[in-house]
């Protein structure tokens, strides 16, 4: 490439890392502040405040008719929020969903979604107009109560903040995801609203406390019932953060024969019912819940969801607390209260400190109405004035105005007028030149005097703004009362909850099952007991039977591995045998190195005998065996070069152990120490590493010693000289003992 010798003096230099954090930074604030968190004066974010800023020029009032929400998702995105279409109308739906937001800011028509989780229609499909919630936010908008700016382009303006006394942060909260911060508000009830500023405008230094007995916590649009108690909602309140617990609203149904079926007819806030529904059924069909038969979703426009129990013994009280503890009919709302306060800047704040700057700003906002309506006032009394005094002096005036050439000059000098005033009088028509219009206007003039001094007197006394901010609230209390079907409280308050324990094993109904492992892993059970002598099995190609046992329905299955681990199945969930079943590591977390010693129906009376590589083990019962979750639990201490072998039920006072060194050592039972987990102690010596313990069993005197191999079962009659002490080596394995070294079966 040529060089041309031009040097660009335009080149700023300046370190990366200070470009990308100024440019970050100025990122996170630009989305903090303009996008994602709600002001805490109008609870609104940029967007919303900017859609209903355009419904109201589009007047768009709840008396007009609806009009196409692409011509509001036009005007919106031409005039005031540069950004993409489906931004601005995604906040345009949410605005009219009843199940969204406690009181609708949009009246809708046409598909918005719904409670399923089905999406909107497109805007060219939908139609919209406002509601009255809006216009109460807006109330005062055209009466200078707040600052307007320029839009983007500077080619109009949009207001700063919203004016109107309706609570919208509280009434229909607010959720954003912003860089490094977020917000989630729940909605609350207006009426309850109400009642707390009225309290902190009397005082406040109102204590959390006492503004939380005026407001009872949230007032969610899907209803439910929150079961935290008093404390916990206020210390939440207090910090600004904290969640709420919320469950479905239930109530039982009777059916002939008397069988019952719960209902449901409210769910929590945010979840969607579909999903819901889908949840259960994948929990039943996994046979996670054994006090569940069915779940039918009868929904209309109404929520009605019938859970069926398994059989007319199960309670129903039971049935619902197992389903609030492994599904969405309970879930937790996070509270964050982290909202832009009236100095702009994002901050978590406590109920009180929202309240306060909400009051703050209605203050405000009746000053500067007040004092716009003084200037109206005033105007309009210096024009009464002027036309006062064309009554006084009538004749004169006509006669000012038909024989002079500059009769507004005159007019002004004669009778010490206003420029303001001549033009009044100049454009007054003939025909309101009667003794009735004259009435007329000394009324007016007389009433406007009387208000005018009203006002100032408001302006003068901080009492009688807090009086007229009572009475705005009183008024939209009286509007959303709790009687009315908008204002009822739909989510109600059970502070005496009692959490009921389930055993849901106790309600698994008993049937007989045939359980088969194969040695890759796979489980599988078949209903019935089945010969375990003659199987029929088809396995994976290179796979086999491990073992297979017969157990119940309300057994536990478990599974001692190689690292000294139980795991334990609950055979009711147990996959089909009509396949191949599934892998057991995909039911327990067995890592891939760890081999399956045995699996066997825990019996929590019996006691297990554990026995590692090179012959220590110990007892365990078998209540010390049952685990509790998927990763097992750990009961016999292993090292790498000596796993876990052998489990062996405890059923005999002598114990008798071969190993690979060719010798039996037969003991007492009772040398065997019983631990809960451990490593336990020498039961058998070997001298080389290379030998360890290939079997264990244990018998009773009386019956004698015996063992069992392809030509049958062998008794050796006199079993006295293999008796020797614990941690012994034993003696040689008499004549015709297995070469394998297992005493069978």
């Amino acid at each position: 490439m040529k060089n041309t010798g031009v040097i660009n003096e335009n080149i700023d230099k300046q370190q990366l890392a200070d470009a990308l954090s100024e440019r970050y930074l100025s990122y996170a604030v630009s989305t903090i502040v303009s996008r994602a968190l709600p002001d805490v004066r109008d609870g609104l974010k940029p967007v919303h405040r900017r859609i209903l800023y355009a419904m109201l020029r589009k007047k768009l009032t709840p008396n007009a008719a609806f009009r196409k929400c692409a011509a509001v998702v036009g005007d919106v995105l031409g005039q005031y929020h540069p950004h993409g279409d489906s931004s601005v109308y995604d906040a345009m739906v949410r605005l009219a969903q009843d199940f969204s937001v406690r009181y609708p800011l949009i009246d809708g028509q046409g598909n918005f979604g719904n409670i399923d989780g089905d999406p909107q229609a497109a805007y060219r499909y939908t139609e919209s107009k406002m509601t009255e919630a809006s216009m109460l936010i807006m109330e005062g908008l055209d009466e200078n109560s707040v600052d307007m700016m320029p839009n983007f382009d500077g080619t109009t303006v949009e207001p700063v903040v919203m004016p109107g006394a309706f609570p919208n942060l509280l009434a229909n909260g607010g959720m954003g995801i912003a860089v490094g911060m977020a917000t989630n508000i729940p909605t609350h009830n207006v009426s309850e609203v109400c009642d707390a500023l009225a309290l902190v405008i009397d005082k406040p230094d109102a204590t959390t406390v006492q503004i939380m007995k005026k407001m009872v916590g949230p007032d969610f649009p899907t209803g439910g019932t929150l079961i935290d108690d008093f404390d916990t909602i206020v210390k939440n309140y207090e910090t600004g953060r904290g969640a709420f617990r919320i469950r479905a609203k239930w109530e039982i149904e009777k059916l002939d024969r008397g069988l019952e079926q719960a209902v449901i007819t409210e769910i929590p806030y945010g979840v969607v019912k579909s999903r819901l529904v889908e949840q259960i059924a994948n929990l039943i069909d996994a046979k996670k819940l054994p006090l569940v038969d069915d779940i039918i979703d009868e929904s209309t426009t109404d929520v009605r969801m019938v859970i069926i129990p398994k059989s007319r013994n199960v309670p129903i009280d039971k049935m619902m607390a197992h389903l609030f503890a492994m599904t969405d009919l309970e879930s937790r709302f996070n509270m964050n209260f982290n909202v832009i306060d009236s100095l702009g800047s994002p901050r978590v704040m406590k109920i009180g400190e929202v309240l306060n700057e909400f009051i703050a700003h209605q203050k405000v906002v009746l000053r500067r109405r007040t004092e716009w309506r003084l200037g109206n006032i005033e105007r309009r009394l210096e024009v009464l004035g002027g036309l006062l005094v064309v009554y006084l002096n009538l004749d004169r005036v006509i006669e000012i105005i038909r024989n002079e050439d500059e009769a507004k000059s005159l007019l002004m000098e004669e009778f010490k007028l206003t420029d303001v005033q001549v033009e009044a009088i100049l454009n007054t028509r003939l025909r309101s030149l009667r003794k009735l219009e004259e009435m007329e206007i000394r009324r007016e003039d007389k009433e406007l005097h009387a208000e005018q001094k009203k006002l100032k007197s408001l302006l003068a006394d901080d009492n009688a703004q807090n009086d007229q901010l009572k009475a705005w609230f009183a008024d939209i209390k009286k509007t959303y009362d709790k009687k009315t079907t908008l204002g009822r409280r739909r989510t109600i308050w059970d502070q005496q909850t009692e959490e009921i324990v389930v055993n849901a094993e106790e309600f698994i109904e008993k049937e007989p099952m045939t359980i088969i492992l194969s040695t890759m892993g796979w489980i599988r059970a078949a209903k019935g007991h089945l010969d375990l002598d003659s199987l029929d099995l088809k396995f994976k190609e290179g796979d086999e039977l491990f073992t297979a046992l017969h157990a119940q329905s309300t057994d536990k299955i478990n599974l001692f591995v190689s690292s000294g681990k139980m795991f334990s199945l609950a055979a009711n969930e147990l996959p089909s045998a009509r396949g191949f079943g599934e892998s057991i590591r995909m039911m327990a977390d067995i890592d891939a190195d760890e081999s399956i010693v045995r699996a066997f129906v825990l019996d929590s009376k019996m006691k297990y005998l554990l026995v590692a590589k090179h012959g220590t083990g110990f007892i365990v019962s078998g209540e010390n065996c049952l685990a509790q979750t998927k990763n097992g639990k750990q009961v016999m201490n292993i090292d790498k070069k000596t796993p876990a072998v052998l489990c062996v039920d405890v059923t005999g006072e002598f114990i008798a152990l071969s190993g690979s060194n060719d010798k039996i050592l037969v003991f007492n039972t009772s040398d065997i120490p019983e631990m809960a987990r451990g490593k336990g102690v020498i039961l058998q010596k070997y001298n080389a590493e290379r030998t360890y313990i290939l079997d264990a069993m244990f018998f009773n005197s009386d019956d004698g010693f015996s063992w069992t191999n392809g030509r049958g079962t062998t008794k050796l009659d006199d079993w006295q000289p293999w008796v020797g002490k614990r941690a012994t080596q034993g003696r040689t394995i008499p004549v015709g003992f297995p070469r394998n070294g297992k005493f069978g079966k």
